[in-house]
């Protein structure tokens, strides 16, 4: 009788819990851009009754589902006219929306209380986004709107100073940021070593830069993610806009393939500056250019195809001697499947390669080096229901590097071919990334990456003794190369190396009421490519080199605390995040290690550690007038590498003294205090004001700290790395935007961009070298400045 009820009450529980289940459905669709039918990332829709709500994707699409009733929906975001639409929900519906832009303010940020609230709510934390208008709108040098330099006003995000390639991300180095456009990898993201980015920003949709709690669909690099995606072009109407700089100009082109369904989206840029050196008598030359494309098309409701690419290079020459060209291109396939309102998928296959190369005509020769990768990617975003979303996926890279190929560039060059030998990988992962909506006030994402990586056999893989490529000499207690003992082919169908690690990831929201929450994140990622750079190179040499039986890939460890705060209903924002992180196998390098075609790199490397911990601070001011934020970090990023133990113990062997004798040293890139302030001030309909103010701790250097005499030479010496520092670094930059009155209803809209980089012509130093005064025979420090004040006007125009 007992066991009777008990089934009955079972089967009574599973009617009624299935009766539930069909009173929920499920509302989808696509946002898109009302004026160019482009889809829009990161759109808040919000269900205020029941303190809910969801985002779309990177192509637009949403889903959620709730029970069957009425509802006020609420559509926000950035830039663009709220939504408010009622909408009665008794069977799964689709439902898509075209949003207006703001008329008066594009870069205002227009959010409702509700809205706010899901971003506390959201466990994603130390991710910061930025819109293509405020980038525009960041005064920087010489007038030409930047990507990379407006991210450096963001907490926890440094460079190595003026004239610096890339960006450094919580103590990382450049090559642990993982750089994506429209999902394919950028090696180098600097024009002009380091002056400008290489993405243009008139054609940049959307940028998101992730610091740390970094989703399981990312991985291959161990300091941070920085995704951009382009736009997709008008597929409405035809359409022009571009600038006129002081160096460069840009000119970007968009219209419909087929009117609603399909676009096309074109954009160049060139800079010019070189041409009026020959009239100063210079033959030197530094000058780049860049071209972008998108194709896009819709085949129907379920499915939609793009086409997307990149081409861009540098040319740097000193007379005819000396030409540097680098730069990347990239081609990507991507195709859009909706399998149901609440199963999306994107699969994509990519092309990248980028070249590097060198030409000596004084030596007789030039070099060529690149990585070519070709990349499989296929991910689906599940929305099962309004308290759990997953994505899953999978990830295949191949690799071909070059190291260097070595030709002689005239007839009478005593230089022979030489090829070093090219280096084979490959790297595949798979992943699974939960949202899961515990409660009210708790929301977890938790997922898992697998990743493996097989380094392939190649030509020429030398062999030592001991399986030590590099030894210890006991008395001058220095590390030098050592000898190949054999040397080996293997077939490319044969593994040297194989890794294979775990790499979960972790982050919570707690909320504390609707204006605050706390959040939690760890995250483990793998690193398997390492950029070997030689700081002393006159050129960005970009020497990239895989994991493999001396080199070990790189893993991290990052730990954050987050208090996140919104004041007067999202107006004022306060986020305080406090982290730490550590990582194994960080590359370092021998004293007067040689990069440069080096034929077996393993011979001037070893194996370290690294780590960074910090506060950071971001104030923002979201609505209004004036707007801006204030970002403030304080950190510090060390590395060792200490001794190794005795290959053989002989009872007597002495230990290595390790670089810098085994002691934690300052990395190139730990900046102790770091301070940032953007402001914008809309005056009227005609002026915009903007200003920044930047203080950043000395970049660490050293200075020599003495000096002895040879054969007549003075030969100075050095104490332990990094131990000293150059002058602080701060300067002001201001710029002023005039949007003539006459813009209003006429086809041809322009603005004038006025700027001033380096207000007070701060002379920071890049570098302060030491030298023996002529005169006086002195010693004497000198600073070398690359900027001064300096000013720019910019036309901008579209139509």
């Amino acid at each position: 009788m007992h066991l009777t009820r008990r089934i009955a009450i079972l089967v009574i529980l599973l009617s009624s819990e299935f009766v539930f289940a069909q009173n929920k459905f499920t509302l989808s669709g696509t946002i898109r851009e009302a004026r160019s039918n482009e889809t829009l990332i990161g759109v808040n829709v919000i269900i205020p009754e029941l303190g809910t709500g969801t985002t779309t994707n990177e192509y637009g699409f949403y889903s959620i589902t709730l029970p069957e009733g009425t509802y006020k929906l609420e559509i926000s975001a950035m830039g663009f006219r709220n939504i408010s639409q009622t909408v009665s929900l008794n069977a799964d519906q689709k439902l898509d929306f075209r949003m207006q832009e703001e008329a008066q303010q594009l870069e205002e940020v227009v959010l409702t209380e509700d809205s706010e609230r899901l971003n506390i709510q959201k466990p994603q934390m130390s991710v910061n986004t930025l819109t293509s208008t405020t980038i525009k709108n960041i005064p920087t040098v010489l007038g030409e709107a930047d990507v990379i330099r407006s991210l450096l006003l963001l907490p926890g995000v440094t460079n190595a100073g003026e004239g610096a390639s890339g960006f450094n991300v919580r103590g990382g180095a450049v090559d642990q940021n993982l750089i994506l456009l429209d999902e394919a990898t950028i090696f180098n993201s600097s024009h002009l070593f380091g002056f400008f980015s290489v993405f243009n920003p008139d054609a940049i949709k959307d940028i998101k830069l992730f610091k740390g709690g970094i989703p399981a669909r990312y991985g291959g690099r161990v300091s941070s993610v920085l995704e951009i995606f382009q736009k997709e072009g008008n597929s409405k109407e035809f359409h022009m806009s571009g600038g006129i700089g002081a160096v460069a100009s840009r000119l970007l082109a968009e219209g419909p393939l087929v009117k609603d369904k399909g676009a096309f989206l074109f954009g160049g840029r060139a800079s010019y500056a070189h041409l009026f050196l020959p009239l100063l008598d210079i033959d030197n030359k530094a000058y780049f250019y860049d071209l972008n494309t998108k194709l896009n098309y819709q085949i129907n409701e379920r499915n939609n195809i793009f086409l997307s690419g990149y081409f861009g290079r540098d040319v740097f020459s000193l007379s005819d001697n000396f030409i540097n060209t680098y730069g990347n291109s990239v081609l990507n396939f991507r195709w859009n499947h909706l399998f149901s309102n609440k199963l999306f998928s994107n699969l994509s296959l990519i092309y990248s390669d980028y070249y590097y190369g060198l030409e000596l005509d004084f030596a007789g020769f030039e070099w060529n080096s690149g990585i070519l990768n070709f990349n499989l990617k296929y991910d689906l975003k599940h929305y099962l229901n309004d308290k759990l979303q997953i994505n899953y996926g999978i990830n295949n890279l191949y690799y071909i590097f070059n190291p260097g190929k070595i030709e002689p560039n005239d007839e009478d060059s005593g230089i022979l071919e030489e090829q070093l030998a090219k280096k084979y990988a490959n790297e595949f992962a798979g992943y699974i990334d939960i949202e899961h909506k515990v409660t009210e006030k708790l929301t977890l994402q938790y997922g898992l990456r697998l990743s493996n990586f097989i380094r392939f056999g190649q030509e020429d893989v030398f062999v030592y003794e001991n399986d030590n490529p590099v030894v210890f000499d006991p008395f001058l207690l220095i590390y030098q190369e050592a000898k190949p003992i054999d040397t080996l082919s293997v077939s490319r169908s044969e593994q040297l190396a194989s890794f294979t690690n775990l790499e979960p990831r972790f982050a919570l929201s707690y909320v504390l009421n609707k204006n605050n929450s706390i959040k939690a994140s760890y995250t483990r990622m793998a690193q398997y490519l390492h950029l070997l750079s030689n700081t002393s190179s006159p050129t960005p040499l970009d020497v990239w080199t895989p994991s493999g039986p001396f080199v070990k890939p790189q893993l991290l460890d990052q730990y954050a605390l987050g208090y996140f705060h919104n004041f007067k209903n999202g107006d004022y924002s306060l986020e305080a995040e406090v982290f730490y992180k550590d990582a194994d196998n960080r590359i370092d390098y021998i004293d007067g290690a040689n990069l440069i075609a080096n034929e077996a790199i393993e011979r001037v490397i070893l194996n370290g550690e690294a780590r960074a911990y910090g506060l950071e601070l971001l104030f923002r001011k979201n609505e209004g007038k004036y707007t801006g934020w204030i970002a403030y970090t304080l950190s510090k990023s060390e590395q060792r590498t200490p001794g190794r133990p005795p290959v053989v113990d002989t009872g007597r062997t002495p230990r290595e003294s390790g670089i810098n004798l085994g002691r934690w040293y300052n990395t190139p890139f730990d900046k102790t205090h770091d301070l940032s302030i953007y402001n914008s001030y809309e005056l009227n309909e005609k002026w915009t004001f903007n200003m920044n103010f930047v203080y950043q701790t000395g970049q660490p250097t050293n200075y020599p700290i003495g000096q002895f005499e040879f054969q007549g030479l003075t030969i100075p010496y050095f104490g332990f790395r990094n131990r000293e520092r150059l002058p602080d670094y701060h300067r002001v930059d201001v710029s002023a935007k005039l949007t003539p009155r006459k813009n209003s209803g006429r086809k041809l809209q322009g603005e004038w961009i006025f700027s001033i980089y380096n207000l007070y012509s701060r002379r920071n130093a890049a570098s302060i070298n030491f030298r023996r005064n002529q005169d006086t025979g002195a010693n004497e420090a000198v600073r070398t400045s690359i900027f001064g004040i300096v000013p720019a006007v910019t036309y901008n125009f579209r139509f």
